[in-house]
């Protein structure tokens, strides 16, 4: 294996190593220190990719992370990662790349007939092709758009690697390596601040990297930095977001340069920084011309070309051309001149450029006043057509390299993020970051200052005056590099060739999405003429590089289609993350069981010793039912119901969402979150609530006790505690502002437990102390404070099972010891914990509603509550939930089920439907709960009908077509036990 665009020397790669790689199964050798990119070039791949909409061929336009164009997918199998630039992707021994968004081979790509038909293709097609006929939508054209949507292919395993988060906080945080992120760092340093580096690239330098003269100065910037203790240098690691209050985003790749991150290793870290003061060193993006056929693999910036030769020692070509519209470029065609390579002309739109004498004394011909108009070469270019701006003098030039600078736009992006404004310089034709709104300053390129001397200066200066904002002295400066070449002509703004080309080329300004100048037009001309409308309408800079490379030119040509100036009509708006962002690293270690942590009850080692097998509700692990020997099926449940029936039993309800709410407008607070009065409650009493949503729909219910004039205690269902919290913050911090009431959860601080049956009272009796239990001292919803063995107790008489019923709650500390006393207190009564389907199936023969009807599509009419909707006083959802379809009689209301036959071979499903006949396929309504009844000693349920109780005794049948099964049930009141509540009264 042979590399032929290898340079003979030169650069910073190891050619004393070699690498081993492979691209869309043919091997290659690289090196140390390549990029796939540079290791493809070096190999003399130019064709990488297909680009997204017309498929046509790619190659690498770019030699950093704004790379739009060569996007391949890395490694295999359960690593396989789509949509990596090559630009940017280390080369490692064994990497395995493919190309993408071809077939059957990116050699020949059948789709590439796009671009052909691209007539028919244009911006915003999918508009107004896919509108009729509207039944072709669902069968045709959605899963025609699915396939051809996207780039690559995500891994369909579990990703393999860890990733993980952290947290860190200094002083001064600098963005970016080169002259101005290192001299920037050093002053903040130098005078005692403790200072975070950021740097994306995998050696630290930035432009200095290209530049052998600064060399020695790069190095012992690095070095003094190194040996500083209050300074953590960070390669590898791009800040992706800038957000409020000075915290910003970052991922460290810490493994991605390897094939497999070594055991315990992670592959990324993301970073949340918080910083007092950040200095913005992320230097300038150079941009393309539009003008046709400036896709083409072969046609590269500038400033790429010269990255290949200087620091990856690779030839992108044999011979270039060059267009530009700047001096900078220049140096580029230089350093390719120096190389060895042939520059067959430097074509540059000006007129005149300071650079004229160094090109000529070079023997790099000149063609000033000119612009290209056409690319020769299909996946590679062959060379290119030349004229004169007037119109003249057409002539062509044989290359197969075309390096294109149109100036450079600073990294305004992170600033952006902040809301700073963006200012736009005429003299640089690009917008700069405007004053700072957060804590932040931007240096160098980053804000227009230009040359690697110059760049220096600025970030000392933003480094040392950052510092001081955060209360440190400056300290003595240190040597800077010395003055830049100042013999330079003013960029012209240049920002397209008008025209279709000799041959009908394509001009793009956006390579990734395929959007070209024409494209920019046709939205202005279909009325979308604001930056951001035509932005969607064309898809211009959505793509995965955020137009870095082409954006100011796409709005140039919007600007000069309304007939306004590029200041007037801005850029889009630039949001988080600055470039893309692996889902792993968002996620970081909280994945699987670790995404939110598994919540157990004081108790939770109690019940696996008594046989508790367990289900996950919400967060919380909660038992449900307890197992014996020999037992299966429904026994331990229906053992487990019928001891709460006929004496006593006891279960762990911890997971209610408990509240504690205090203050002076404590109760008005309540009063309006519910749908009924608690300013009335007396102290010393509990009142069950019901809550609506703001749409009317009801939302929770629960019971609040009254511990104090001003002191209340919320309980919520398990499933929607953090909903209702967080409902509660919504409404105290933006409705109601004025009201001096505060509120924490405290669930996690209380262990409950219920204990219920016609022997629950005697049990407590035998464990409680200091507290007066008989009916008369302590009624219905009475509650009060007492001791168990020793342990501080709040004991409610609340009951959902529909029996006479106490939950005692003690300090979560206390859980297990009061658990175990009241099962002893209880043992001569045949105490037995129960789980929740026994519960559940308690609560359905009582006719209690829970999360199957409470499914935010119930209003309290609908559940039969509508007696718990106060006549006087506003509250949450009250005006909506009287809209005339909420209040509808027809509406589905709750009802009870019963099987007609007694037997529990048929049995009943929630989910089942309620129809008139064995044979209709009309839906009357639907079984919201079921369970087998250890009272009635038949199948039962809860159910939403239309018409309701008014279809009392009526006889229906229950279908659920999944399983074929059919029942004939009758309708009852949902209160399938004691509707007098005789017994939890007892």
């Amino acid at each position: 294996m042979t590399q032929p665009m290898r340079l003979s020397s030169g650069g910073r790669v190891d050619r004393t190593r070699r690498i081993e790689f492979r691209f869309d199964g043919q091997s290659f050798e690289g090196h140390p220190g390549d990029t796939l990119a540079s290791a493809l070039l070096a190999n003399g791949v130019r064709l990488m990719g297909r680009s997204f909409k017309y498929h046509r061929p790619r190659g690498a336009l770019t030699a950093g992370p704004e790379e739009p164009s060569a996007l391949v997918e890395l490694r295999l199998g359960a690593r396989r990662e789509p949509n990596t630039r090559a630009t940017v992707a280390e080369l490692f021994d064994g990497l395995e790349a493919k190309s993408q968004n071809r077939f059957p081979s990116l050699e020949f790509d059948i789709a590439a007939i796009n671009s052909r038909l691209s007539r028919f293709l244009p911006a915003g097609f999918y508009y107004k092709t896919f509108m009729w006929p509207a039944a072709f939508w669902e069968k045709v054209y959605e899963p025609l758009i699915r396939r051809a949507a996207g780039l690559g292919r995500a891994a369909a395993e579990p990703d393999p690697d860890e990733y993980e988060s952290m947290h860190a906080h200094c002083d001064v945080l600098v963005v970016g390596s080169g002259a101005a992120g290192l001299a920037a760092a050093r002053a903040a340093a130098a005078s005692g601040a403790r200072v975070i580096l950021a740097e994306q690239d995998f050696e630290l330098g930035g432009g200095l990297l290209l530049d052998p003269a600064r060399e020695a100065w790069r190095t012992e910037m690095v070095l003094t930095l190194a040996a500083m203790s209050d300074v953590k240098l960070l390669p590898r690691m791009t800040v992706v977001g800038f957000y409020e209050h000075n915290v910003l985003g970052a991922v460290e790749r810490v493994g991605d340069h390897l094939a497999e991150p070594p055991p315990y290793k992670v592959r990324q870290r993301f970073w949340t920084i918080r910083a007092k003061q950040v200095v913005l060193a992320t230097g300038a993006t150079e941009r393309l011309i539009a003008f046709p056929g400036n896709d083409k693999p072969g046609v590269m910036l500038a400033s790429a070309a010269e990255t290949y030769v200087r620091r990856f020692g690779v030839a992108p070509g044999s011979r270039a051309a060059f267009f530009v519209n700047n001096d900078w470029a220049y140096y580029a065609a230089f350093a390719l001149k120096q190389a060895g390579i042939d520059v067959a002309a430097i074509v540059d739109v000006r007129a005149e450029t300071a650079k004229a004498v160094a090109a000529h004394h070079l023997g790099i011909p000149l063609s000033l006043g000119c612009e290209i108009v056409d690319v020769q070469g299909g996946k590679s270019v062959r060379g290119v057509t030349v004229r004169k701006r007037d119109g003249s003098g057409v002539s062509s030039l044989e290359c197969d390299l075309l390096c294109v600078s149109g100036g450079h736009d600073p990294a305004v992006h992170l600033a952006s993020h902040t809301r700073a404004p963006l200012i736009w310089s005429r003299e640089l034709a690009a917008f700069l970051p405007g004053k700072p709104v957060q804590a932040e300053r931007s240096a160098g390129a980053a804000r227009g200052v230009f040359g690697i001397a110059a760049a220096a200066r600025d970030g000392a200066e933003a480094g040392a005056a950052a510092a001081e904002a955060t209360g440190f002295k400056s300290a003595a400066g240190f040597a800077l590099p010395a003055p830049d070449d100042a013999h330079h002509t003013s960029l012209e703004p240049f920002w397209e060739v008008r025209g279709p080309g000799m041959n009908g080329g394509k001009s793009f300004v956006d390579l990734q999405n395929d959007v070209t100048s024409a494209d920019i037009r046709l939205a202005h001309q279909e009325g979308y003429e604001h930056v951001e409308h035509a932005k969607r309408y064309t898809t211009h800079t959505m793509a995965t590089d955020q137009g870095k490379t082409g954006g100011i030119v796409g709005v140039a040509v919007l600007a000069a289609a309304r007939g306004d100036s590029i200041e007037k009509v801005g850029l889009p708006t630039y949001r988080p993350y600055v470039t893309p962002v692996t889902w792993g690293a968002v996620a970081g270690r909280e994945v699987g069981k670790h995404l939110v942590p598994t919540r157990r009850t004081p108790m939770h080692q109690w019940h696996l010793r008594r046989g508790g097998v367990f289900l996950e509700t919400g967060l919380w692990l909660r038992p449900l039912y307890y197992t014996t020997t020999g037992e299966t099926g429904w026994e331990p449940i229906l053992r487990e119901a019928r001891a709460v029936r006929r004496a006593v039993g006891i279960c762990d309800v911890s997971t209610l969402g408990k509240i504690d709410v205090q203050g002076p407008d404590a109760a008005v607070f309540l009063d309006r979150l519910y749908t009924n009065t608690f300013s009335t409650l007396p102290v010393g009493k509990a009142r069950y609530g019901l809550m609506l949503r703001e749409d009317g729909m009801v939302f929770d219910d629960g019971t609040t006790s009254r511990l104090g004039e001003q002191h209340y205690l919320m309980t919520t269902t398990t499933a929607k505690a953090a909903e209702v919290l967080e409902h509660m913050e919504y409404h105290a911090q933006v409705a109601w502002p004025e009201l001096d009431a505060q509120f924490s959860t405290v669930t996690d601080q209380w262990v409950q437990m219920s204990v219920a049956g016609p022997r629950a009272r005697d049990t407590l009796l035998n464990c409680v102390a200091g507290l007066d239990l008989s009916n008369s001292a302590f009624p219905f919803m009475a509650i009060g404070a007492g001791e168990v063995d020793g342990c501080p107790v709040r004991v409610f008489r609340v009951s959902f099972s529909g029996e006479l019923a106490y939950e005692i709650a003690t300090p979560a500390g206390y859980g297990e010891r009061v658990w175990r006393a009241i099962i002893e207190a209880g043992a001569a009564f045949g105490i037995l914990p129960y789980g929740l389907e026994a519960l559940s199936l308690l609560r359905v023969e009582k006719g209690h509603v829970a999360g199957p009807e409470l499914n935010g599509q119930t209003t309290a009419r609908d559940l039969g509550m509508e007696k718990m909707l106060k006549k006087q006083g506003d509250y949450i959802g009250r005006v909506l939930a009287e809209r005339p379809g909420l209040t509808d009689s027809r509406r589905p209301r709750l009802v009870g089920i019963r099987a007609v036959d007694p037997s529990f071979e048929k049995r009943l499903r929630g989910g089942a439907h309620l129809v008139a006949s064995r044979d209709s396929i009309d839906s009357l309504g639907w079984v919201t709960s079921v369970t087998r009844s250890v009272e009635l000693e038949n199948w039962i349920g809860l159910a939403m009908l239309k018409r309701g109780p008014d279809d009392k005794g009526k006889r229906l049948y229950a279908a659920y077509p999944l399983k074929n099964e059919t029942v004939e049930v009758e309708i009852t009141s949902p209160h399938h036990i004691d509707p007098e509540n005789a017994r939890v009264r007892a």
